[in-house]
């Protein structure tokens, strides 16, 4: 189950909060193994983020998934999900910020596998 958590201090819509769902479900098959159905989401919009003491439109994303990723996927994904913030979201990629974690080992299913 990939996890991905997008965190920014701009106030969104919820439509344009579901148009950025849709695109992420549809960008996680960018990572060999991974699919929309199985995509969780978290988007954390409207809080206060500062860059640099300062409040910015800046967002922070975060990728966590099961098993070690190919690194080309990772970098496809990640330039195509900053694309996805700054043109959905008016952020400059500069001001993007993104981890990608991964997993060994991952609880679901109500087991710890």
């Amino acid at each position: 189950m990939p996890y991905i958590a997008v965190k920014t201090g701009e106030a969104v819509s919820d439509e344009r909060k579901a148009a950025l769902t849709r695109e992420l479900g549809r960008l996680i098959s960018i990572i060999p193994g991974k699919t929309e159905p199985d995509l969780l989401v978290d988007l954390e919009c409207g809080g206060d983020m500062y860059m640099g003491g300062r409040r910015v439109p800046c967002a922070y994303i975060d990728l966590r998934v099961y098993s070690k990723a190919d690194e080309g996927a990772k970098e496809r994904f990640t330039a195509e999900v900053f694309s996805l913030i700054s043109r959905e979201l008016g952020i400059k990629k500069e001001n993007l910020y993104m981890t990608v974690c991964e997993f060994d080992r991952w609880g679901y299913d109500g087991e710890y596998h």
